[in-house]
């Protein structure tokens, strides 16, 4: 291994093998309904959020319960009631039933087995720790673990009413549970910025990790290698609640230094509406993505630097340049012959973790920033 850390192949990056009868009799055995409250709040794909009660209106809560809807079960970590016009505030709950399309992609890249060791990251209401238990055909072997104890509580009482019985640990994610390590798989069911590498060290080689990868908001599957590292390539879009212990990490507020302004350079068109390789390289790489605030403005912000893009003029704030750097990206993109999210990937060593650009021991800061990767992560 070198010394920063030479990740592991990734050899095609080939999903998991769960077959659709597998999945689909999973989800008979264990059925939604099982998991979520009488009361709480939905939100449907592309609709607007609603309070659903299963005694007042069974016909709209059984609706919610089996479509591509998000079901908020709980706010503000239980310090806030879950109630119809407390939900109608919130854009963060702090537990949620995914959104059933989105667990089954989830399901598809882990590739659960029977006879998997399985350890899960985020209980929440129990329903995907369920379904591992199914698909792995033996509850024994299924490890979930959950920070808060009203969370754990709940879920388990859900899992034993459905007749299964798998490990619910309470405690803090990031350290996985070594002493019920290893596994052959690991599923994340919260938002994360940085990997823990005790969820590599964890897993035995050629094991799979899948994780909600918060920078880029996707699907990220992590395949571990002999020498201790993973890589893997990113698929679906997705957006998480956030790993606990990782909130602060990211709370930061915006520097109040005098705006800098300048005419907007010309043929950056694909900035204010970035392809998806041009998207994941501006979230990893930048810390956001351009997203345009209203017609014919386009904001770009990391959370301390700010660049607004407005009536052909550029204006930027705090201590980076962000729009510059946005072009300057957008330039070596285009000469790497703009690489979209089949030559994109990440890897985790136990010193740091990047974004690779064709190959996993390739950090894409090196080829499309200024900046080395070797800060850690990149």
């Amino acid at each position: 291994m070198e010394s920063e850390g030479s990740p592991c192949a990734v050899p095609g990056d080939v999903p998991g093998d769960v077959p659709r009868v597998a999945l689909a009799d999973a989800l008979v055995r264990v059925p939604r309904h099982r998991f979520v409250p009488g009361r709480a709040w939905a939100l449907p794909r592309g609709g607007a959020g609603r309070w659903i009660d299963r005694g007042a209106e069974p016909g709209a809560w059984w609706d919610a319960v089996y479509s591509e809807t998000v079901i908020y079960t709980q706010l503000d970590d239980g310090r806030t009631a879950l109630t119809a016009e407390s939900a109608a505030r919130t854009y963060a709950p702090t537990s949620s039933a995914s959104n059933p399309l989105l667990v089954l992609a989830f399901l598809r890249l882990l590739g659960p087995r029977p006879g998997d060791r399985v350890l899960e990251i985020g209980t929440g209401t129990g329903w995907t720790a369920g379904l591992l238990c199914d698909l792995t055909g033996e509850a024994e072997r299924v490890t979930t673990v959950e920070i808060d104890p009203a969370l754990a509580v709940t879920a388990e009482a859900n899992l034993r009413a459905a007749g299964l019985a798998p490990r619910v640990v309470v405690g803090e994610g990031e350290k996985g549970c070594p002493d019920a390590a290893p596994f052959d798989r690991v599923h994340v069911t919260c938002g994360v910025s940085d990997v823990p590498y005790a969820w590599v060290a964890q897993t035995r080689p050629g094991g799979v990790i899948v994780l909600p990868h918060a920078p880029t908001m996707r699907l990220l599957r992590l395949t571990v290698g002999d020498d201790g590292t993973a890589a893997g390539r990113f698929h679906d879009a997705c957006s998480f609640t956030p790993l606990r212990s990782q909130r602060r990490r990211g709370a930061r507020g915006v520097a109040h230094t005098p705006p800098r302004e300048r005419a907007l350079s010309g043929g950056r068109a694909a900035l204010a509406d970035p392809p998806a390789g041009l998207r994941l390289l501006c979230d990893a790489l930048l810390g956001d993505s351009p997203w345009p605030t209203e017609p014919g403005c386009v904001l770009l912000s990391d959370g301390v630097s700010k660049a607004v893009v407005a009536r052909g003029r550029v204006s930027q704030s705090g201590p980076r340049d962000l729009w510059d750097e946005a072009e300057a990206l957008h330039d070596a993109w285009r000469a790497e012959g703009g690489p979209g999210l089949d030559r994109l990937g990440f890897a985790v060593t136990p010193e740091r973790q990047y974004v690779w650009l064709d190959d996993p021991s390739a950090p894409a800061a090196r080829v499309f920033t200024s900046e080395d990767a070797g800060r850690g992560k990149a």
